[in-house]
């Protein structure tokens, strides 16, 4: 944990105008956002882990999204957009490093071109500059990928989230916010105007009493990402999905190939599956990352192939919508743990637009969890989704673009619970 980042001291009661669930970079944002709207509040975060951007925030690849896949008109395009802007601007104001590298959708047949004019056509009622280009222009661009075209999207970016996430808590901590790290929320009750947290510290023994620690506030905001629908239950309101994790996979190439792409590279992504494939990706440090593939993960936390957890396999197993969303995609879910079991396979999906690459360039590199919201049909839920009680707001669904829209995403919410208005 930096110390720069303020830890609050633990209390047996303690009474606050807002309480924020989570310190990913949702969380920071909207806390950052609500301090500065409102600076008479005593305002606080409250983090299960021992620091910030533990999850979500800090294992993605990284990549300012542009817009390009979204549907026009929904709170992800819009967000979206608002949120690139939003996101160089405040790297620029804080010192940030980040780059506008841009972005190349490669197509390695005709029906990927095809799918090229659908994607140049949404990017553009979107409101984003694209350009589409030949198959020589590609390779002028990036000698080392192969394709019959490309489409060119000069917004898309690089940062680490991390970073981002870590200079909003310093802010928030400044300007008099309270963080509360170590403190896993158990129970969750609302009466009377008034919501109380139930949290059991999981600091090291040396600095808790490790004895349950309970919260009062006027206001609760839980960006909980995977957790959602357990604190959406816990409220007692009606609760249409479930949170169901797949674990992205990614890899990373070794320092000689640091210069073999100039831009990120995409495979067009297939419109009948869930995911954009397999991309790749230059960091922000300067290497290149392979990756994510989407595996269905034996737990909600399950960053390993060989971790489980037998109460969340028992929850996803009880839920309709786990049987018909893994009976509609179940050829799909197998050539994703194939390809996550065999790395050839794996290289395969890449060498379709990178033929030189080999399987001793994947090296290892940590995976993330994507928490995606998967209604009773078996559908999984596209755009950004929210529940809400008289004095709480849960951000249920908050896949990618989230991190790109974290700081857009803080206004909606706090624009739902009507405190925008500065105190």
């Amino acid at each position: 944990m930096s110390d720069s980042v303020p830890q609050a001291n633990l209390q047996a009661r303690a009474d606050y105008d807002a309480l924020i669930v989570g310190a990913g970079i949702i969380g920071a944002a909207t806390a950052w956002r609500l301090q500065q709207l409102r600076p008479d509040w005593r305002i606080a975060i409250i983090e299960k882990e021992q620091s910030y951007a533990q999850h979500q925030t800090g294992r993605n690849s990284g990549v300012i999204h542009a817009g390009v896949y979204y549907a026009p008109g929904s709170l992800k395009a819009k967000l979206c957009v608002e949120g690139n802007q939003r996101t160089k601007a405040f790297c620029k104001e804080h010192r940030i490093a980040f780059e506008e590298c841009g972005k190349l959708l490669v197509a390695c047949n005709e029906q990927e071109l095809k799918r090229l004019d659908q994607l140049k056509l949404r990017a553009r009622q979107n409101g984003l500059e694209v350009e589409p280009q030949s198959a020589q222009q590609l390779k002028q661009r990036e000698p080392n990928i192969a394709g019959l075209g490309a489409l060119w999207v000069p917004a898309s970016g690089i940062v680490d989230y991390s970073e981002i996430c870590r200079e909003l808590l310093k802010q928030f901590g400044e300007a008099g916010g309270e963080i509360y790290y170590g403190h896993e929320l158990k129970q969750l009750r609302e009466r009377d105007g008034e919501v109380q947290l139930q949290c059991i510290s999981s600091l090291p023994i040396a600095h808790t009493d490790n004895q349950p620690h309970t919260f009062y506030c006027k206001q609760l905001i839980a960006c909980a990402g995977i957790q959602s629908d357990r604190l959406v239950k816990s409220l007692g309101l009606s609760v249409d999905f479930q949170m169901m994790p797949f674990r992205g996979e990614y890899f990373q190439l070794p320092s000689k190939h640091n210069s073999i792409i100039n831009h990120l590279i995409y495979p067009v992504p297939d419109p009948t599956m869930p995911f954009l494939g397999v991309h790749l990706t230059r960091m922000i440090d300067g290497s290149v990352t392979v990756g994510p593939n989407a595996v269905l993960a034996m737990g909600r936390e399950a960053y390993k192939k060989t971790q489980f957890s037998m109460a969340d396999i028992q929850q996803m197993v009880s839920e309709p919508g786990s049987y018909r969303l893994l009976g509609r995609f179940w050829k799909a879910g197998l050539g994703e743990l194939r390809d996550s079991l065999f790395k050839q396979s794996y290289l395969k999906r890449v060498q379709s637009y990178c033929p030189s690459l080999e399987v001793s360039d994947l090296l290892p590199y940590k995976a993330g969890i994507r928490a995606q919201a998967v209604d009773k049909q078996g559908n999984m839920i596209d755009d950004f989704l929210f529940a809400q009680s008289e004095n709480c707001l849960i951000v249920c669904n908050a896949p990618s673009p989230a991190a790109t829209s974290a700081l857009p995403i803080a206004d909606h919410v706090i624009a739902k619970l009507n405190l925008n208005t500065r105190a």
